[in-house]
């Protein structure tokens, strides 16, 4: 599994920058490929095509989630290449746990209706040093990406003629455009993957 951890904080080296270095490595210690990236909220975030997960959270500031994460949503790219893609979610802030699920998280899922969230979970100032905590959140993060991954497998078949034609496809870029193609069959509801739709989840990627 390749994992890409988008976060956003104030603060340099403070609580959620060590945070998430610790998740990192926990994800690491699983045998997943990890990098993180801080937002920025003009960015282009076209590499996240490349990553299987995307782990995205950040800090509340006066009941706002940080607005770098957030703006990013409607000042960058970002919304076009999580289309499809598996995330989870993250927030930190010390409100109790049933404001922080009511009001704060909506801020990120309203923008991922179309995504597959794996997990969601609200870190109050302990836990953020807690590797406990963080092992069990990752833990949720892989059973869940592994069971989605499993549903989909046993629900689409690839005819001869496409595996064909996906081998011929550059190894570099062959598994980007195998998961591309699985998401959107799945999401259009096919259960036979032919040449015809690895060619329509190829326009949808360009």
């Amino acid at each position: 599994m390749k994992a890409i951890i988008l976060y956003d904080t104030r603060s340099e080296g403070g609580s959620t920058d060590r945070f998430v270095d610790s998740l990192g490595k926990s994800l690491a210690e699983t045998g997943a490929y990890v990098e993180k990236g801080k937002c920025k909220a003009t960015a282009d975030y076209s590499f996240i095509q490349d990553f299987d997960v995307v782990i995205m959270g950040a800090p509340v500031y006066y009941m706002l989630v940080s607005s770098e994460l957030l703006g990013s949503f409607f000042q960058s790219n970002l919304k076009k290449y999580l289309n499809r893609k598996k995330v989870a979610l993250f927030l930190t802030c010390g409100s109790p746990e049933p404001m922080a699920y009511m009001m704060y998280l909506p801020q990120l899922k309203m923008h991922l209706v179309r995504n597959k969230i794996l997990t969601e979970k609200v870190f109050t100032p302990p836990e953020l040093s807690d590797n406990q905590a963080i092992d069990d959140y990752v833990d949720n993060i892989l059973h869940a990406y592994k069971k989605a991954l499993k549903t989909r497998n046993n629900n689409l078949i690839w005819t001869d003629d496409a595996q064909e034609l996906l081998a011929q496809i550059p190894s570099f870029f062959r598994n980007r455009i195998k998961i591309a193609t699985e998401e959107y069959a799945e999401e259009m509801g096919y259960r036979e993957i032919t040449v015809a739709v690895i060619d329509e989840a190829k326009a949808e990627l360009e």
